[in-house]
């Protein structure tokens, strides 16, 4: 019996499923042997190579539209050197990715180059349910291929909510073991809704584990500091160096307008990755989310310098994806096709 099924865990726990088209596509071999390409670029770098932002191999990152669970069993065990992952969780609402175009208008509300006059319009939206039968019956398989997949000095990173916190936590003890649980990290902001009811929830959760907690990789002179909030109080040479950041983190919701903003709805911002990628891997290193939803792990790991590989069951992220790495070379997709969402690939096909 999984430890999903035991009949301690709550009732509302029952997956419906989702179909996979992975092993039927025809793309699996050709998937695998670019993985493999991937896997071998990064364990023969050994996390000590220039970035690969400046000097990139063929190729650099995956992107797959398929079950990840079909994707994991398909990688090799000690592959990957960190993993990032923000699953669905469970929250009962319906989701929903706002698309807006931005159009010259004599009227708009914003000013830009040359003082032209601009406004945002709603081309489009799309819904889907963050809602599972069965949670942690489909996590719990994902989760196995996860422990297996990581390297021997690999961490994980589970982003997760107050909902489902305290579930996720025993399942990863379970398959990890407790002594593998490093912390708890909190992301606090402050935006959104006010429930009047209760205090308002205004934090999600982030579950650090590593592969062997006597042996990880964490590179504290690589995290970026932030400034003491009573600089006066510390020495002028500590108050420019500025400190480690804590487990409790304040990163503002992703603007909703900029270049940041995708409209995904479960968008996360960059500074989180970047926090997290830059702390647990090195330069060259392999970094897996199969749960990619906007793509915000493979930004932040091309500016960084290492490779990715990148899972989700859903032709929105896809798209979402294909338009924020328009024009960067060496990523290979699965299972979709990206040309119909970048620019820049209309210009080189046009030649």
């Amino acid at each position: 019996m999984s430890f999903a099924t035991s009949p301690g865990y709550p009732p509302h726990a029952r997956w419906r499923g989702v179909e996979s088209a992975f092993l039927e596509t025809g793309y699996a071999s050709r998937s695998i042997e670019v993985i493999s390409r991937l896997i071998q670029a990064a364990g023969r770098l050994g996390g000590r190579c220039a970035d690969v932002s400046s000097r990139r191999p063929e190729v650099i990152g995956s992107i797959h539209l398929a079950d990840n669970l079909e994707v994991l069993r398909a990688l090799p065990s000690d592959s990957a050197d960190l993993i990032y992952i923000d699953p669905p969780f469970n929250t009962g609402k319906i989701q929903q990715r706002t698309q807006l175009k931005t159009v010259r208008s004599a009227e708009g509300d914003r000013v830009g180059f040359q003082g032209r006059r601009y406004h945002s319009i709603v081309v489009g939206t799309k819904r889907f349910s963050d809602l599972f039968d069965d949670y942690l019956a489909f996590l719990e398989p994902r989760l196995v291929e996860a422990h297996r997949i990581l390297t021997r000095r690999g961490s994980l990173y589970f982003h997760v909510d107050y909902r489902e916190v305290h579930y996720c936590k025993v399942l990863l003890d379970t398959i990890f073991g407790r002594e593998a649980f490093l912390n708890e990290i909190i992301w606090a902001y402050d935006y959104g809704g006010r429930p009047k009811d209760r205090w308002p929830p205004k934090h999600d959760n982030i579950l650090l584990y590593a592969r062997d907690p006597s042996d990880y990789v964490f590179d504290v002179d690589a995290i970026e500091r932030i400034p003491y909030m009573a600089p006066g109080l510390v020495g002028p040479e500590k108050a420019a160096r500025g400190k480690l950041p804590t487990d409790t983190w304040w990163h503002t919701i992703v603007p909703t307008s900029g270049s940041e903003r995708t409209g995904y709805p479960t968008q996360k911002p960059l500074g989180i990755l970047r926090r997290i990628i830059s702390a647990s891997s090195r330069p060259g290193d392999l970094v897996l989310d199969f749960f990619a939803g906007s793509g915000t792990t493979a930004m932040a790991a091309l500016e960084l310098g290492r490779r990715f590989i990148l899972v989700d069951s859903s032709v929105e992220a896809l798209e979402v994806m294909a338009k924020r790495l328009d024009g960067v070379d060496g990523i290979e997709w699965f299972g979709f096709d990206p040309t119909p969402h970048q620019r820049h690939a209309e210009q080189r096909n046009a030649f």
